[in-house]
């Protein structure tokens, strides 16, 4: 079975690691597994995500002569890149209804992601609420199949930065410059609060960032979980996810969290049991909620017990890429024309670009 996944960026994110780590599984079923992108991928960009590197990994011109059993696309760009790749079927992998991730006023482009979403080819999903989304704005019934934790790397033995047992440590998680990860508010918040340190684990290739403590830049996922185990609390306050994996990352390794209920958080937070939840945008009760488990260690501790126990139910990689894999497999026989894609997808561009063009003229009036 040859599978190709047509991919972003190989660089460190949540998403490229999903993506990962079920193409790692289909290689390991005896897939012939290809990675497709935009540029060459060197092994150094792989540094992150080490056994990314048993992976093949080509350019678009380089795959123009092959013939594939599956093309799966990973990001909305991906699906326009579909007809660019030879399948005898084709399917997309929603992480998230990315249109979310853009601004309010980047309405054509928000229109080109929902576009993608309604196209009649196989979803395969990894959150209940996009699976439900889905079903309730395009009548798409997507399969779902949850993402999994490395319990390998995430547990609650293992290395630690030294801490006074009564020093008070926050985390904060996410790259500083993508606004809907909120970084820089989420600074600002903890910085209020009675919080003895705040530390942040980046993507962003910073060395350090104004009102933080510690800075970790594009660690590995070994050195996270060193990270993780060494906080008492996780402040993450995103405002779109998909799959929201940090919390659950930071639970395996004896943490607790904060956050707002953000797409996906009904997966496994339960406010007062795991975690202490707020509104979207309800800054106040956020620094209400890190200020009470400074001082209320006992709630903390709770908390804490609790989270590994949701933690302790929840499922491994291997059992997620599993299920992914068998996914592949039944999409396998559902055909797709290649041509009729090509010009469903072709058209759509047209459309884009008229409305764009359209749009721009109407602006500069």
């Amino acid at each position: 079975m040859k599978v190709v996944f047509l991919l972003g960026s190989p660089d460190i994110s949540g998403g490229t690691y999903v993506i990962f780590q079920h193409a790692l599984k289909c290689l390991e079923k005896g897939c012939d597994v290809t990675i497709v992108t935009d540029e060459e991928v060197t092994d150094k960009r792989l540094d992150w995500h080490k056994e990314a590197k048993k992976l093949c990994f080509k350019k678009y011109a380089d795959v123009k002569e092959e013939v594939f059993d599956v093309a799966i696309a990973t990001w909305w760009r991906t699906v326009y890149n579909l007809p660019l790749v030879n399948a005898k079927t084709y399917f997309y992998f929603v992480q998230s209804i990315e249109s979310n991730f853009c601004r309010e006023d980047e309405v054509v482009l928000r229109r080109l992601i929902d576009a993608t979403y309604t196209l009649p080819i196989p979803i395969i999903t990894e959150a209940t609420w996009i699976k439900d989304y889905l079903k309730e704005n395009y009548g798409t019934t997507a399969t779902l199949v949850k993402n999994g934790i490395r319990k390998d790397v995430y547990t609650l033995d293992g290395e630690k930065y030294p801490k006074d047992k009564d020093r008070f440590r926050v985390l904060i998680e996410g790259p500083v410059d993508i606004f809907y990860k909120n970084i820089p508010n989420t600074v600002e918040i903890v910085k209020k609060s009675k919080a003895d340190e705040i530390w942040l684990l980046t993507s962003s290739a910073i060395d350090s960032y104004k009102g933080v403590d510690k800075v970790f830049s594009k660690q590995p996922i070994t050195e996270v979980a060193k990270i993780y185990r060494s906080c008492d609390v996780l402040v993450k306050l995103s405002l779109v996810e998909g799959m929201f994996g940090p919390p659950l990352e930071m639970f395996h390794c004896g943490g607790t969290a904060v956050t707002y209920k953000v797409s996906g958080w009904d997966e496994y937070l339960e406010d007062g049991y795991n975690s202490l939840l707020a509104e979207m945008n309800d800054e106040d009760k956020i620094l209400e909620h890190i200020n009470r488990l400074y001082d209320d260690r006992d709630l903390l501790e709770k908390l804490k017990r609790n989270a590994i126990k949701t933690a302790e139910s929840w499922q491994n990689w291997n059992a997620s890429s599993e299920q992914f894999y068998e996914e592949v497999m039944k999409l396998s026989d559902v055909k797709i024309n290649s041509d009729w894609l090509s010009s469903t997808i072709n058209f759509y561009m047209e459309t884009f670009n008229l409305y764009w063009t359209l749009n721009e003229s109407t602006r500069r009036k």
